[in-house]
């Protein structure tokens, strides 16, 4: 499995559908307006950003990508940025509010990251995560699983790993108690992703499902994108204003 990098400015660019659920996500919360928070996975900074114009307390944006971080740093200079590992949380009773949006699905141990959630939560803290659930993305999925097998580019993917976890809700469930988290929820919500056109579709493709196509020398890599794009959308076409469709499911956690 070849070492993943995020490209910071291109997933900040195509990530339209994750801030448009993280706005939603949001509209969850009643804000007391004095909130410690903490997003874990805060990526670009945009949602961490909004996530400070609710509360005078203390807002912290973590991510494990250097590149996320110096990005986020840089356009919101008035916002705290730090590089950590969702698995590895250094905090004890800091945060009112942890908060996280589309980013747990990158990580397998959550076991290490419900443990220190517990551990940097105030009494009486609560938590909200959505993240990739059972069933998520499964078309595209399906489409890229049996490209990868095609003789053209199975030599490159020997070593490859799927690289998501999407869990189901009784299995989240019980990772919540095994950690000691009581009184929560945990849902499947499915959601339809909107790409406004082909060229935002493969945008996303490049910077949401990279570990596929970082197996690949870069001169094969567009011929991927395009090839997927093109299978995908004989079994979902366009729609009437040309905007390209992703069926997805994610898992909310209160």
């Amino acid at each position: 499995m070849k070492e993943q990098k995020w490209d910071a400015k291109a997933y900040a660019r195509y990530s339209k559908g994750q801030e448009k659920w993280a706005k939603e996500l949001l509209d969850k919360v009643l804000f007391q307006g004095d909130e410690a928070i903490l997003d874990i996975g805060c990526g670009d900074g945009k949602v961490t950003a909004l996530l400070a114009t609710q509360t005078n307390g203390i807002v912290t944006g973590i991510d494990k990508s250097a590149e996320m971080i110096a990005l986020a740093s840089k356009s919101y200079p008035d916002v705290i940025f730090l590089q950590m590992d969702a698995t590895k949380l250094t905090y004890e009773k800091q945060f009112d509010l942890i908060f996280s949006n589309a980013v747990l699905h990158w990580v397998h141990d959550h076991k290490a990251v419900l443990k220190g959630i517990k551990k940097a939560l105030k009494t009486n803290g609560k938590i909200l995560l959505q993240f990739g659930g059972y069933g998520n993305a499964s078309v595209i999925l399906n489409v890229a699983e049996k490209m990868i097998k095609d003789s053209e580019y199975r030599r490159f993917f020997y070593d490859f790993t799927f690289p998501y976890y999407f869990p189901g809700k009784e299995e989240y469930q019980k990772l919540l108690e095994q950690t000691g988290l009581d009184r929560f929820q945990a849902s499947l919500i499915k959601k339809d992703m909107v790409h406004e056109n082909i060229t935002a579709f493969k945008g996303w493709i490049k910077t949401t499902w990279f570990p596929y196509t970082n197996q690949l020398p870069k001169d094969m890599r567009e011929k991927f994108i395009d090839a997927l794009t093109q299978r995908y959308l004989e079994n979902v076409p366009l729609d009437k204003r040309g905007r390209v469709h992703v069926e997805m499911v994610r898992l909310e956690v209160r």
